[in-house]
């Protein structure tokens, strides 16, 4: 079912709203609309046009708070909002000079990696650094080279000589290295080098030793920089420590004065009597309407108004679903096809029960029931799972459908069928001849849920205010009869009973097409509106002609996909039988890990196709008869403190 909502009206002097929204609204959950927009009436209604002034400090304290770790064992005291923004102030200025030097350090400290980085790879240089870098005749260069074209460039060291190169270290796709070269012949070697594929890099001139002392020195700098930082870090930690209590009291309460400004954009704004009053409306549910307006009533600032209908609201009012333990699950299917409009009849109860027994029936097995029921209960339970929770309900149908066809694991001499076997019933039709039996009841249920639907249909449209469409639309009261009456034919053609007179017949199969065949002009005569005729009377008619036959071919079609139903009872056995095959139970040695393995194969893959086909069911052929699924979520302004 489907909550019932009120509308709420709080009026009240503009300076006083804060104090309601605190004091009042924020002990409950309402759907804060913007007055502006929901109200017709609202020609002497202004919006606010002040800036929040607790929106950008709020924001600076967010900015702070991951500083501060772990605030769950902070304690929380009052403040007043002029406290809250000092104390957001004097923390961002007493953490500015820490953080600038914990940047300043760390940057440091990447750089000097960087170096060391690039050090590190030429450790097998056993060469004064102080030297090479201040040779006077002689030109160096680090580089490295990929080893695609490291043996070609040593055939030209070696071919050539005015170079020396010295390996430094090998790893990866790269050789790491330095070669020497006389300096009035660099440039030309420089561009050979560089034709070959090597990478130049420079270091720094300030390091003395080999590569492997500089190395070691800038490991040393590394320590002695962590060191501050750690230092730094400490220092700062114990500062936010002693700051944490008022920080987090400080980033509450700007946290609530920024929401609670919020409210302000979603009022509207009058002057009476040379003052200013707010206007704040929402949706509330019924229980907690009344409880407010209590709670206001006493307030001599405050005027509440409570109303369960208000022909003046621009949109309607949000749904929110309120069902059972047993059915809540299968709001996830109504939610993924979209929430009932408020005024709509509440699908849930209709999905829990059809899609648990169209399962069960497409599915039934008492064993592998039960496994279905237990692993959607264990899913459910750990896992807070509404579809865990179908799967389990889904698995209690199929073992009960198990019961009534005799199968357990597939094994049908097991336990006897209390109703039939699907791959062996079969019935006698009148002029067709035998025929399986569950097909011919699938097609008789998924009839009576048409006509159930269609039920449905006059129901929603009766309830919004559509009686046009309630009356004469295909899925109408028109659309009911005519559908009955061809129930009612194949019924007693089933049962080899006699037909009514023609007369009769011709009645009820005519009148309704007649009836759906003029919709338009009898709706628009039946709201006391003028039918326009757009079109030539012979286009209406030749129109109308060809929608009818649409309508009937629709009938049909929809009736005959139930069809499935009894397809998929009987493909279960069929299947099943088929692993009793290859496990050997023709030749009467049972192979138990093939029936096993059989069983869960055909649980996963038929159990998951025939889901989906269920709820392919529901939606085209069930929902489209008479829901439209159009309505909007409750979604209540969180007015309350976050934890």
């Amino acid at each position: 079912m489907i909550e019932a909502m009120y509308f709420v009206t709080v009026t009240g002097p503009k300076e006083d709203l804060e104090r309601v929204t605190d004091q009042y609204l924020s002990q409950y959950s309402i759907q804060l609309e913007n007055a502006l927009t929901v109200l017709r009436n609202n020609a002497k209604l202004v919006p606010l046009t002040d800036k929040d002034p607790y929106r950008e400090i709020y924001a600076q304290s967010e900015n702070m708070r991951p500083a501060f770790g772990d605030l769950r064992t902070a304690k929380l005291h009052t403040l007043s909002a002029d406290r809250a923004v000092e104390i957001v102030h004097e923390l961002s200025d007493a953490m500015d000079g820490p953080n600038r030097e914990l940047t300043a350090l760390r940057e440091e400290k990447q750089a000097l990696e960087e170096r060391l980085s690039l050090m590190e790879q030429f450790i097998g240089l056993n060469y004064d650094l102080d030297t090479i870098l201040h040779f006077k005749y002689l030109r160096y260069r680090f580089g490295r080279i990929s080893k695609e074209y490291y043996a070609e460039m040593m055939e030209y060291v070696i071919s050539r000589g005015d170079s020396i190169f010295t390996t430094c270290r090998s790893y990866d796709d790269y050789v790491w290295g330095v070669y020497f070269v006389p300096e009035a012949i660099s440039a030309r070697v420089d561009s050979v080098y560089a034709s070959l594929h090597f990478e130049r890099f420079f270091l720094p001139d300030e390091y003395t030793g080999t590569p492997q002392e500089a190395s070691r020195a800038l490991q040393e700098k590394i320590a002695d920089t962590d060191q501050k930082i750690a230092a730094v870090s400490q220092k700062l930690s114990a500062m936010l420590e002693e700051w944490k209590s008022d920080f987090l009291s400080a980033n509450r309460l700007l946290e609530q004065k920024s929401r609670f400004f919020g409210v302000r954009r979603l009022a509207a704004f009058s002057k009476h009597d040379g003052g200013t009053y707010y206007i704040l409306c929402g949706w509330m549910r019924k229980k907690e309407a009344l409880s407010l307006k209590r709670e206001l009533d006493p307030d001599p600032l405050t005027y509440c108004v409570v109303e369960k209908d208000r022909p003046d609201v621009v949109k309607p009012p949000p749904t929110l679903l309120k069902n059972g333990p047993l059915t809540r699950p299968f709001e996830l299917f109504v939610e993924m096809y979209g929430l009932p409009n408020y005024r709509e009849l509440d699908p849930t109860s209709l999905i829990a029960f059809s899609y648990s027994f169209f399962f069960g029936f497409m599915f039934g097995d008492l064993g592998q029931g039960l496994c279905l029921a237990l692993i959607g209960a264990i899913i459910a339970r750990r896992k807070n799972s509404r579809l865990g929770a179908i799967i389990a309900r889904c698995g209690i149908f199929s073992a009960v459908f198990g019961v009534l066809f005799g199968s357990v694991f597939g094994l049908e001499d097991m336990i006897p069928a209390l109703w039939l076997r699907p791959a062996e019933a079969l019935m006698q039709l009148p002029g067709i001849g035998k025929l399986n039996a569950v097909f011919i009841i699938a097609i008789l249920i998924g009839m009576c849920m048409i006509l159930l639907m269609m039920g449905f249909s006059v129901v929603n449209h009766l309830r919004l205010r559509e009686p046009g469409e309630a009356y004469f639309d295909t899925n109408g009261l028109a659309g009911m009869v005519f559908y009955l009456s061809l129930l009612s034919v194949v019924l007693l053609a089933l049962t080899g009973r006699s037909i009514p007179g023609h007369q009769l017949m011709a009645l009820l199969f005519a009148l309704p097409l007649l009836l759906i065949f003029l919709k338009e002009p009898l709706s628009a005569r039946l709201l006391g509106q003028k039918h326009e005729e757009k079109e030539d009377p012979v286009m209406f008619i030749v129109q109308g002609f060809f929608e009818l036959f649409e309508v009937l071919l629709s009938y049909f079609s929809n009736t005959l996909s139930f069809v499935r139903v009894g397809a998929f009872a009987v493909s279960h056995a069929s299947m099943m039988g088929v692993v009793l095959m290859l496990s050997g139970a023709g030749s009467g040695q049972i192979g138990w890990p093939g029936i096993v393995l059989g069983n869960i194969f055909v649980c996963c893959m038929e159990g998951l196709i025939v889901g989906i086909q269920v709820l392919r069911l529901e939606y085209y052929e069930l929902f489209s008869r008479f829901y439209r699924g159009d309505g909007r979520p409750f979604k209540p302004y969180n007015l309350k403190q976050s934890v």
